[in-house]
């Protein structure tokens, strides 16, 4: 032992001489740092230079034997902060971590004259503090507190050094293996060089994953680097939190522009834009006229929010009617709290005249999830899949490697599966197979199974063409312009540049709709009325669905009054069928498959069952406006302009299956027995007189120079028995004729309005596409110079 031996660390920081340490000169201090409160502040001196991994290091002149020092009374520092890294450098050799405990302070200068620090363990969790027992804890920490006593405490000397004064230790758990002690929060640190490593891979796009992986090759492993995965992670997000916070100024700046040129241009920022402002949010006036044709459906790409990305950015999309994403909105998240994200949705509900969508679509988290169920509580939430198939491989990436076709099994029990029952039954036998019962994130997964899995979403709209693609991946609108190295000064002019591309792409959408008309593949009436209703893209699906129909088979499986039940299968493969609930009044169709309701398109199954009951036009219940090529169009083409073809054909059907169904109904009964069927055979003749004598009453209803005259006279008035009869039936009749004649003359007049009104009517909805259609076209035509004076320029 050295005794009374003075260490100087040369760390340069003076401390100012205090007076006497007299008990009646102090005052305690206690530090109940919590084990959060310690992670976020290891004890380390600031300023102070001790080498990457945070502890101290003597110089050489000091002599190898001073790294195995150990504490005792009367050991002196020249601070205490050179003392608390002393101490938390032993404890890294011996294996446990640090913290404070307690200081003393001088009554006549406030200085602190005596410290304390302990064993992390030290004391234990006290469960009744106030920020504990009021509220539900969501994620219980594991105790880590088992009131160890070792400690160091150290007191100032007259002299101004500081000498240890109390040393315990012993300890009351295991200790830490060297292997291990980096992962202990005391000794976690980010050195200089480790920063400057991470911000270079950063913005190269690297994730805390791959940078981690980096630094242990770079340091030689784990325990070398100093720090975990975690660390890694908190600084790049505290580090781009900081940037984004420095550059902000460039985007308030660039948005109060934007409104300055438009009015209409919306934008919103949490807290006070000269203070510390949270999440910022903005909205052109395309975005919001758009979300008034599109909004049915919407996803928050959070994307960018992950640690790979400099940028905080969060779109919200949408999909237009030619099925290409289109922008609602932008946000930028500094802020991740629920109350953030809260802010946030009722902002952009706002900004869309407060009309909640149908679904929306977000990643698995479960901030956004509470929020979204305070602002959107009837909206249909849904994680997004593809994000969880990306998840999948990272969490389960040992068995991906060991299965090959772990894949592919795992797709078709989430995609390919029919009903709850078979995804049911299909996800515990891949458990099973792949012995993953015990894994946390798949139990996770399943018990959020109807907010992502297929099988429970069919019944909501969500404007998806497929019910089976393999990964339903955000369409990012901004895919190929915003990439991991974009900085905030080059935010704008690429996310302009998108703008411009994805407007682009919808004129040339329009104009091929406008000018290319499809090829049909069938004499139907009813792809002819597709063709001209549809945009290109969902024709083409259409098309599909129709022409699938020729592979199918639909027979009757239940008749329930005006319910009928058929059975869809394509030959041979009935155990694949699907069933078809249809409505003979109404018209009305619904698939086991739930496509229409899903994704507004109709399925081959109902398209089958339209087939074999001869509706040979789609009736207009399964024309969604926001697929058509008249989707942004303000005026109303009601039924008498767009489907008066369509509407004859779909009467006389209506008839024809209303009559065929009752009929079919009669005959079964009637069939059951020799005395029913003789009394349905009378029935029958009766009836026949009846509708023969309505069909000759008709035909005899004649046109003459644009008036109705009835050519019938009454039979019943020709019968009289003796010309008396006949001579005052007629006197009656006189004055009644010529009544009848007048209503006649008035009602025929009223008929003939009628027709003219409707022709004019029609003639003005025609002028009226007409305009929308030359409109569109001039659209087309600007968007095209546009663009050749920008290629010029």
């Amino acid at each position: 032992m050295m005794d009374n031996e003075v260490l100087d660390f040369d760390i340069g920081v003076g401390v100012s001489s205090g007076g006497d340490v007299d008990d009646d000169a102090i005052d305690i201090e206690h530090h109940a740092l919590d084990d959060d409160d310690m992670l976020d502040s290891p004890i380390m001196p600031c300023g102070i230079s001790l080498g990457n991994s945070g502890n101290y290091f003597p110089s050489q002149e000091e002599g190898c034997d001073l790294l195995d020092l150990e504490p005792y009374d009367g050991l002196e520092f020249e601070s205490e902060e050179a003392a608390k890294s002393f101490y938390n450098s032993y404890a890294r050799r011996i294996g446990f971590s640090t913290r404070v405990s307690s200081s003393r302070r001088s009554r006549r200068d406030g200085a602190i004259i005596q410290r304390q620090f302990v064993c992390a363990k030290e004391g234990f969790r006290n469960m009744n503090e106030k920020r504990t027992k009021d509220r539900e804890i969501k994620r219980p920490r594991t105790i880590t507190r088992v009131g160890c006593k070792a400690s160091l405490s150290v007191k100032m000397h007259d002299s101004g050094k500081w000498l240890v004064s109390g040393f315990v230790k012993e300890h009351n758990h295991d200790l830490v293996p060297p292997d291990q002690v980096h992962c202990l929060r005391s000794h976690r640190q980010i050195s200089g060089p480790a920063k400057t490593l991470i911000d270079t891979l950063q913005a190269a796009g690297m994730g805390p994953r791959r940078i981690m992986s980096a630094l242990i090759k770079e340091y030689g492993g784990i325990s070398k680097v100093g720090f975990t995965e975690v660390d890694c992670r908190n600084y790049m997000r505290n580090n781009r939190q900081k940037s984004i916070e420095g550059e902000i100024q460039l985007l308030l700046d660039y948005l109060r522009q934007m409104n300055a040129d438009n009015p209409n241009f919306f934008y919103a920022v949490q807290g006070a834009e000269d203070q510390s402002v949270g999440n910022v949010f903005w909205a052109d006036p395309k975005a919001r006229l758009d979300f008034s044709f599109f909004g049915d459906t919407v996803t928050f790409d959070t994307t960018y929010r992950s640690n790979r990305y400099r940028l905080p950015f969060a779109p919200f999309t949408g999909v237009n009617h030619h099925g290409q994403p289109i922008l609602f909105g932008c946000a930028f998240i500094i802020n991740e709290t629920e109350a953030s994200f809260v802010w946030l949705f009722n902002t952009w509900l706002a900004a869309m005249s407060a009309h909640p969508p149908v679904s929306i679509t977000t990643d698995h988290d479960a901030v956004i999830r509470a929020a979204i169920m305070q602002v959107f509580p009837s909206a249909r939430h849904r994680f997004c899949k593809w994000h969880i198939f990306k998840k999948c491989q990272e969490k389960l990436s040992h068995v991906f490697l060991n299965h090959p076709s772990f894949e592919s099994d795992f797709h078709k029990c989430v995609n390919l599966t029919e009903s709850v029952d078979d995804f049911e039954s299909c996800w515990f036998s891949l458990l099973d197979k792949y012995e993953l019962r015990e894994h946390e994130w798949l139990q996770a997964m399943y018990s959020d199974r109807r907010q992502w899995v297929p099988v429970y979403l069919r019944d909501t709209f969500f404007a998806e063409m497929s019910l089976t693609q393999r990964s339903d991946s955000i369409n990012s609108y901004f895919d190929g312009y915003i990439n991991a190295s974009t900085n905030l000064s080059q935010f704008f002019k690429l996310y302009e540049k998108a703008l411009e591309s994805r407007l682009e792409k919808e004129v040339k959408a329009d104009y091929d709709t406008m000018n290319s008309p499809p090829v049909l593949k069938t004499p139907s009436p009813m792809e002819k009325q597709a063709s001209e209703l549809y945009t290109r893209k969902l024709f083409i699906r259409f098309q599909e669905e129709l022409v699938g129909t020729l592979t199918f088979m639909a027979s009757k499986a239940d008749d329930d009054g005006d319910l009928v039940t058929y059975q869809v299968a394509k030959y041979g493969e009935a155990h694949k069928a699907h069933f078809v609930k249809f409505n003979v009044l109404e018209m009305r169709a619904n698939c086991s498959c739930q496509m229409f309701e899903f994704s507004g398109i109709i399925c081959r199954h109902i398209l089958a069952v339209f087939r074999v009951t001869n509706l040979l036009t789609l009736p207009p219940y399964y024309i969604l406006k926001r697929w058509t090529r008249n989707a942004k169009s303000s005026v109303i083409f009601d039924d008498y302009n767009l489907h008066a073809y369509a509407n004859y054909l779909e009467s006389h059907t209506v008839r024809y299956n209303t009559l065929r169904h009752k009929a079919s109904n009669f005959v079964q009964e009637a069939g059951k027995s020799l005395y029913t069927c003789d009394v349905a055979v009378v029935a029958l003749q009766e009836a026949a007189k009846t509708v023969s004598l309505a069909m000759n009453k008709e035909v005899r209803r004649t046109m003459v120079n644009g008036h109705l005259k009835e050519s019938s006279v009454t039979d019943g008035k020709q019968m009289c028995c003796s010309e008396d009869c006949q001579q005052e039936a007629l006197a009656q009749q006189q004055p009644e004729d010529e009544m009848d004649k007048k209503i006649n003359q008035l009602r025929n007049e009223l008929e003939l309005s009628n027709r003219k009104c409707e022709a004019y009517r029609t003639n003005l909805l025609s002028v009226l596409k007409e305009m929308e259609d030359h409109k569109l076209q001039v659209s087309i035509k600007v968007q095209n110079i546009k663009i050749s004076l920008k290629d010029n320029l």
